[in-house]
């Protein structure tokens, strides 16, 4: 059974020769890069500049190396364009706090201060103010909110959506299709797409990282708060944004068709450790209409499978979540309050895949011992892992600062991992 088998069974529920194995895939699912580094090193692979996949988080790109030596089964598609409005491209040497060397885009355009913080800038313009900053020994970077006085009168859900989104280009169509074609002949991976664009609500974009000169309302504080004063906004902006999704989603199909598996619809956290971050009803009534009508027509359309990542307590949302089609579920912070795993693979082992939940990042890998870490790395797979409908993967990124032996521990673990 080769890697694609592998997670194509495990998404349709059928259990496989081995649990399947995530790192890198997506934006949620990746490696910080100082960290990613010392995991080559720690594997004995030869030395080289990690590339950031991700500036905003500051994830390395892993590459097909350690793929290979951990039995890595995903690989992601990604969309051309970061998080910061540039392209991954023409790259360039760069110094994390911690002295790591590793290679940013061409338009990784950053100012310091007197105090040592590291500035960004959107499409890596410096004639604009910064739309990001590194506080002196950070390990990623930190949103600006650069939000303009508006008045609450002349709110226009247009100039909100039409800075943010639009319907992808020939351009970008043509590297998808070439990506994905070149993934699918040259690697027996199970291709992960990145389709940020029906991520209704997203925190992470509410500030408009990659705008030069943001519209609306983009505070991310006001946003959850407009949800109460302006709701006819905060509606009309999820309305035009799904109609672009939809828009791009029959192009991505036209462009990759059956060659990917997954694709990454959402990633809007509803949760906080302890408590969801708006009500049920306030998701039923701005969320659960568009997340269904993008499943709807993915499930229609395409083989794909849904994934939707939610960080903190979401428990409150699940069956809606599986009313409106959500078949992959992601991070599972089985940390937070109600996400116990043995009663989420009750209740929902049989509608949603688990992708993630395998070991705790917030104490066990960062803070734990190797043993541990292989102790909740068994209890995982032996919970989760169960009838299939289980992709191993950590509580979200694996941050900086790890230790390696804890990381070597779970990897190990999850290769001698029997049922």
């Amino acid at each position: 059974m080769n890697s694609r088998e592998r997670v194509r069974k495990a998404i349709n529920h059928q259990e496989t020769d081995r649990i399947p194995l995530d790192l890198g895939s997506t934006l949620v699912t990746g490696i910080q890069a100082s960290t990613y580094a010392k995991l080559r090193q720690a594997l004995g692979l030869k030395d080289k500049l990690v590339s950031i996949a991700d500036p905003f988080q500051m994830l390395g790109e892993v590459d097909m190396e350690v793929i290979g030596k951990l039995g890595i089964d995903t690989i992601g598609l990604w969309l051309p364009t970061n998080f910061f409005g540039f392209r991954n491209e023409n790259w360039k040497p760069w110094k994390l706090f911690d002295g790591t060397k590793v290679m940013v885009p061409e338009k990784f355009t950053t100012k310091r201060d007197d105090e040592g913080n590291i500035y960004l800038y959107p499409k890596g313009d410096m004639s604009v103010p910064p739309c990001a900053k590194m506080p002196q020994d950070g390990y990623y970077f930190d949103l600006l909110v650069r939000q303009e006085t508006f008045d609450e009168r002349n709110l226009n859900p247009e100039d909100w959506v039409n800075q943010q989104y639009s319907i992808f280009s020939e351009e970008t169509l043509k590297y998808l299709e070439k990506k994905a074609d070149e993934l699918y002949k040259n690697t027996d991976l199970s291709i992960v797409g990145e389709f940020i664009d029906a991520s209704f609500g997203d925190i992470s974009m509410v500030p408009g990282p990659a705008i030069k000169n943001p519209k609306g309302i983009r505070d991310p504080v006001r946003w959850i708060t407009a949800h109460i004063e302006y709701p006819d906004y905060i509606k009309g902006i999820f309305e035009l944004q799904c109609e672009i999704a939809l828009k791009n989603l029959k192009l991505s199909y036209e462009a990759v068709g059956n060659k990917i598996d997954v694709i990454m619809v959402s990633g809007t956290d509803f949760g906080t450790q302890n408590a969801p971050f708006i009500s049920p009803d306030m998701y039923r009534e701005f969320y659960k209409p568009f997340h269904k009508r993008i499943n709807d027509w993915i499930h229609k359309n395409t083989p794909w499978k849904t994934f939707y990542h939610s960080c903190g307590s979401i428990a409150l949302f699940l069956d809606d979540f599986v009313e409106v089609g959500v078949d992959i579920l992601n991070p599972v912070q089985t940390s937070a309050k109600d996400m116990d795993p043995k009663i989420l693979k009750e209740r929902y082992g049989d509608k949603f895949v688990f992708w993630g939940g395998g070991v705790d990042t917030q104490r066990t890998l960062p803070f734990g011992t190797p043993e541990e870490v292989r102790r909740e790395v068994n209890e995982r797979c032996q919970v989760f892992g169960k009838g299939g409908g289980f992709v191993f993967n950590t509580v979200h990124n694996i941050q900086s600062k790890v230790p390696i032996e804890n990381l070597v521990a779970m990897f190990q673990t999850i290769r001698e991992f029997k049922f």
